[in-house]
């Protein structure tokens, strides 16, 4: 797709359809009192008012009257104008009361343009909005993002005959192109990231295995002179200990693989560590996932940590930032079920020569972590980052669409708050509770891998503490919820989502 920035207006752009974002009408002080005399309706600018007569036949005007349409955020209304016209289509999209309007409704209304274009079978569409607080570079970033992250849609299992109709070019009107053209490029960079991530959680097991995620983590550093890629293969797991990591991956036919992509560009003032969680397939090992919710189908989904850690590998692998060294961290494996196979009882060692007891086999994820962490906390960083869809409770806890944070520094805390707040991905911090992790001990070992239903994820978060001793700042996301989603939502499309790759970029180029 084609995205491109104009200093055409809306009165003066022909063509196929035309998406216009709108606040709804603004409040005066004496707004409570004549709750009765305010208008029903959005009232249009002098623009827009001009737009509506003089080009678009008064559609818009037909449109807002016939759906009552206030311009509140997340709804739209559009119509066919009349065949005489410059433009055949037209859609209104509500960005709400601008002194709440935040840079995510941006993305939200762009991409609810875009679809709007694709059902239509619209092949080139023009955006008027709005400035976000008159910063032309950030408004066509977050318009670009929302367009390309709408637009991608995954349908490589699919048929040719079920390909959909797409969108080829989006015009953004109004707007500087030697300022904005930076703007769409790096979004573009962006999202090729988030893409990345999108189509290794939504492909099957038996396309994307470890084998799978080494060879990406390789091809990302190929493409950058400022990464190195080393995967370390089993034999190189043992020789350093990594025996919960290789416990887990026991019952596979697919090797493991443990994978180490650094960044490295100028004088690092920063050094950074992104651990991802990387179970291409999680069948729950010996406690086998059964029954009606286990969702064993979505175990592909299991790497939803890794995927984000490259899918941001690979954006800034584009952005090319300076001064900084960012580690990308992946065990890769398996949790299956043969003779081999971890045993409820069994009791590993890990890197750091802490002893598990393994009470469940489907608490794989954590041992997995374990050793990723024990190898981050040696590489003389001054933060880590993890990501894993580690629990089902932090689902039950926060829902689908907010993953959960928990952070022994208040720094990284607020800066990872503040890149998921720009990138319009939901983080909600949670405590770590030194108490919580009582319900790990163990009779036989330093302690278990499982505790009480009660407070799972934070009480798995206190396990993966024991890992790291010598970073200052460490900071864990449980994304079990947002990875995936069943419904078209935002600018996600159904299937994986791409979360976190865009916090991800955001803290480190920040």
């Amino acid at each position: 797709m084609n995205i491109l920035a104009s200093v055409t207006v809306s009165q003066a752009w022909c063509g196929d359809a035309l998406a216009i974002a709108v606040f709804t009408n603004p409040k005066t002080a004496s707004d409570e009192q004549t709750e009765s005399q305010k208008p029903k309706y959005l009232e249009l600018s002098e623009p827009l008012k001009s737009l509506d007569v003089k080009v678009l036949g008064c559609t818009l005007s037909d449109l807002i009257i016939e759906s009552e349409f206030v311009g509140a955020v997340g709804t739209s209304v559009s119509g066919r104008v009349g065949i005489d016209y410059a433009i055949r289509k037209v859609i209104l999209i509500g960005l709400g009361d601008p002194a709440k309007a935040n840079p995510d409704d941006w993305r939200k209304a762009a991409a609810a343009a875009t679809r709007w274009a694709n059902k239509e079978k619209v092949k080139k569409l023009a955006i008027a909005f709005p400035s976000y607080n008159q910063n032309i570079d950030f408004t066509t970033q977050a318009i670009a993002e929302g367009v390309l992250l709408a637009a991608h849609q995954d349908k490589r299992f699919k048929s040719k005959d079920n390909q959909p109709f797409l969108l080829e070019q989006v015009e953004i009107l109004e707007t500087n192109p030697e300022l904005a053209s930076g703007a769409i490029a790096k979004a573009q960079q962006i999202i090729d990231g988030v893409i990345l991530a999108r189509e290794l959680v939504s492909a099957p097991a038996n396309i994307v295995t470890p084998i799978t995620l080494a060879d990406t983590a390789v091809a990302i550093a190929a493409e950058s002179n400022y990464f190195t890629a080393k995967i370390l293969e089993k034999a190189e797991c043992e020789a350093l200990g990594m025996g919960a990591f290789l416990a887990v991956s026991l019952a596979s036919d697919i090797p493991p693989k443990f994978i180490h992509l650094t960044y490295s560009n100028g004088t690092p003032k920063r050094k950074l560590a992104i651990i991802g969680k990387g179970l291409t397939f999680d069948s729950g090992g010996l406690n086998i996932k059964t029954g009606a919710g286990c969702s064993i189908e979505l175990m592909k989904t299991d790497m939803g940590g890794s995927a984000a850690a490259l899918g941001a590998a690979k954006a800034i692998a584009h952005l090319q930032p300076t001064d900084i060294e960012v580690h990308f961290i992946v065990a890769a494996c398996e949790n299956m079920i043969n003779g081999k196979a971890m045993r409820p009882g069994d009791i590993l060692t890990a890197s750091n020569g802490k002893t598990i007891e393994v009470n469940n086999t489907d608490a794989e994820g954590r041992l997995t972590l374990a050793d990723a962490l024990v190898y981050a906390d040696k590489l003389g960083v001054d933060a880590i980052v993890d990501l894993a869809t580690l629990t089902g409770a932090c689902v039950v806890a926060l829902g689908e669409d907010i993953a959960g944070m928990w952070s022994i520094d208040e720094n990284l805390a607020e800066a990872i708050a503040l890149a998921a707040k720009d990138a319009g991905e939901k983080i909600w911090r949670m405590p770590l509770e030194e108490k919580y992790f009582e319900q790990f001990k163990s009779i036989v070992a330093d302690f278990k891998n499982t505790g009480t239903r009660a407070g799972g994820a934070i009480a798995a978060a206190m396990f993966l503490k024991q890992f790291v001793e010598t970073t200052p700042a460490w900071a864990h996301l449980d994304v079990a919820g947002p990875v995936w989603t069943e419904r078209e939502s935002g600018y996600n499309n159904a299937g994986g989502t791409g979360f976190a790759v865009r916090t991800l970029v955001n803290l480190i180029i920040n």
